[in-house]
C-alpha cells in the first residue's frame, strides 16, 4: 500500500513505469482481506484523488451534495452479507439501493459466486467460433421463463446494449414493411447510447448530444388516448410506428405506475396498427416488482423484451434481448448482423444461469411482494405524519419511491439515511423521488 509520503510518486515515474507500479499497486490491494489504519487513510486519500483527476470530478461533486460532511469519500471494500456493504473504514451500510436494481439476488449470493468461480476454472470468455454450451442454456432457459411466445435470446452486457439490440431488431423487422417511427414515452429511461438515447425523454442527457436519431416521438406516459392519437397521426401522414418501447413500470422517471389497464391497452394499440411492442424490463425484470417480470401483473406478452441489470445476480454483467421468432427470425440468414465481443460469455451466462435458479428456489419474486407491501404501508404512515414534506409514496414489490415536496428535502433525506448508514439514491429524471430498491433477500431484521 502507498503511503501518504509516496503519494505522487506514480505521477512521476515515465508512462510505462507508473502504469507498471499502479496496477502492482492495485493487485496488491485486489490480495488484501483487510486494511491497517494507514493504509485505509492512504485508499481513501488515492482513490478521492484518482477519481478527481481521472474518472469525472462531477461525482465527487454529486457525492457532496447528497451526504453530510467528509462522509461523500466513503470508499467501498466489501460485501457484508446478502444486504450490506462494508466501506475501508468498517462501517456496514444497509442496502436499500441495491446497485440501482442489480442485487436482486444479494450480494455475493453464494449460488452465485460458485457458479462464477467453478466456470471460471474451466473457461472464462468464449472462442468466439465453437458453440458454448452455456449461451445456449441461458437461451433455452429464457425462452422457458419469460411470457408468451418469447423464444430466441441475443446476450450483451448492460441494460442500454439489449435496448439497442431491440431497436435495432424492430427496424431490421419493420423496415422492409415501411415502418420506421418509434414511440417512448415522457419521463423515459432507456439508456444513454446514441439509440437508447433517442427513447429516453430528460432533456438534460438528450440536448448534449442533438441530433439524436431521426423518428422517435413521446406521448405522456400513462396516457391511452395520447397513444392512440399518435400512432393514428403516424399512419395518415405515412410515419407507420414500428414498435413502442415502454417501461411497465417507469425506474428513473420516479418510479411512475401506470394506471390500472394501461399496459394491455397498448398491447391492443400496437397489434391494431400492426407497431411490435417492446418492453424495457432492465430494471422491473428478474422478481423485484412482485412477479418474474412486471408485465405478467396484467399478463402482457411483448414482442421483444430487453433484460439486464439483476440478471447477472450482482456478480457479472449481462443483459438480454429476447424476441418471438417472428421478430428474430430477421437475423437467420446473417447471425453476424449485431454481434458483440463480450455478450453471452461463460462467466455472465453462469451468473445468469445461477441467479434465475436462486429466484425460482427462493421464490423471491413472491417474497419482494410481501415484504414490498410491508414497506410501503410503513412509507405511507410516514407520509402521513409528514404531509408537509412528502408530496408522495409509491412503489410495486421491492421498487419504491418517496417522493418530497421539492429537491432540498430529498437530498437531505439521502444525506441523512446515509448517516445512519442507509444507501438510497435519487432517480435520475426526478430529482425530488428518492427510490427505495434493497436486495429481494432483506430481511426484516
Amino acid at each position: 500500500m502507498i503511503r501518504p509520503a509516496q503519494e505522487h510518486i506514480l505521477n512521476r515515474l515515465p508512462s510505462s513505469a507508473s502504469a507498471l507500479a499502479c496496477s502492482a499497486h492495485a493487485l496488491n490491494l485486489i490480495e488484501k482481506r483487510t486494511l491497517d489504519h494507514e493504509e485505509m487513510k492512504s485508499l481513501n486519500q488515492e482513490v478521492r484523488e484518482y477519481f478527481k483527476e481521472h474518472v469525472n470530478p462531477g461525482f465527487l461533486a454529486y457525492r457532496k451534495s447528497v451526504t453530510a460532511g467528509g462522509d461523500y469519500g466513503a470508499v467501498e471494500w466489501q460485501a457484508g452479507g446478502l444486504n450490506t456493504l462494508v466501506d475501508t473504514q468498517g462501517q456496514e451500510f444497509i442496502d436499500c439501493l441495491g446497485g440501482f436494481g442489480i442485487f436482486n439476488v444479494g450480494h455475493r449470493n453464494p449460488v452465485v459466486v460458485s457458479a462464477v468461480e467453478n466456470q471460471l476454472a474451466k473457461q472464462p470468455l468464449h472462442s468466439q467460433e465453437l458453440l458454448d454450451p452455456l449461451r445456449a442454456m441461458l437461451a433455452k432457459t429464457l425462452a422457458a421463463l419469460t411470457p408468451g411466445k418469447l423464444k430466441y435470446s441475443f446476450f450483451s452486457n448492460s441494460g442500454t446494449e439489449s435496448v439497442e439490440a431491440a431497436l435495432k431488431l424492430a427496424k431490421a423487422y419493420q423496415s422492409p414493411r415501411g415502418k420506421f417511427t418509434f414511440v417512448a414515452t415522457s419521463g423515459a429511461f432507456h439508456g444513454k447510447s446514441l439509440g437508447a438515447l433517442s427513447a429516453t425523454a430528460k432533456s438534460t442527457f438528450r440536448k448534449p448530444f442533438m441530433p439524436l436519431l431521426p423518428g422517435f416521438r413521446h406521448v405522456p406516459f400513462g396516457d391511452i388516448n395520447a397513444m392512440r392519437t399518435l400512432l393514428s397521426e403516424c399512419k395518415k401522414t405515412g410515419d407507420d410506428v414500428a414498435a413502442v418501447i415502454l417501461e411497465p413500470i417507469q425506474g428513473e422517471g420516479g418510479v411512475i405506475l401506470p394506471p390500472p389497464g394501461y399496459l394491455p391497452a397498448v398491447r391492443k394499440l400496437c397489434d391494431e396498427f400492426g407497431a411490435l411492442l417492446i418492453l424495457d424490463e432492465v430494471q422491473t425484470g428478474m422478481g423485484r416488482t412482485g412477479k418474474m417480470f412486471a408485465c405478467e401483473h396484467e399478463n402482457v406478452q411483448p414482442d421483444i423484451l430487453c433484460l439486464a441489470k439483476a440478471l447477472g445476480g450482482g456478480v457479472m454483467p449481462i443483459g438480454a434481448t429476447v424476441a418471438t421468432e417472428e421478430v428474430f427470425s430477421v437475423l437467420f440468414d446473417n447471425p453476424f448482423l449485431h454481434t458483440t465481443t463480450f455478450g453471452g460469455n461463460p462467466l455472465a451466462c453462469a451468473a445468469a444461469l445461477a441467479t434465475i435458479n436462486v429466484l425460482l428456489t427462493q421464490n423471491l419474486p413472491a417474497q419482494a411482494e410481501q415484504k414490498g407491501d410491508m414497506l410501503l404501508d410503513g412509507f405511507r404512515q410516514l407520509a402521513r405524519e409528514y404531509p408537509d414534506l412528502v408530496n408522495d409514496v409509491r412503489g410495486k414489490g421491492m421498487l419504491m419511491a418517496i417522493e418530497f415536496v421539492d429537491n432540498e428535502i430529498g437530498y437531505d433525506f439521502a444525506s441523512e439515511m446515509f448517516r445512519q448508514r442507509v444507501l438510497v439514491a435519487g432517480t435520475l429524471n426526478n430529482a425530488r423521488t428518492i427510490r427505495i430498491e434493497p436486495p429481494l433477500t432483506l430481511t426484516p431484521e
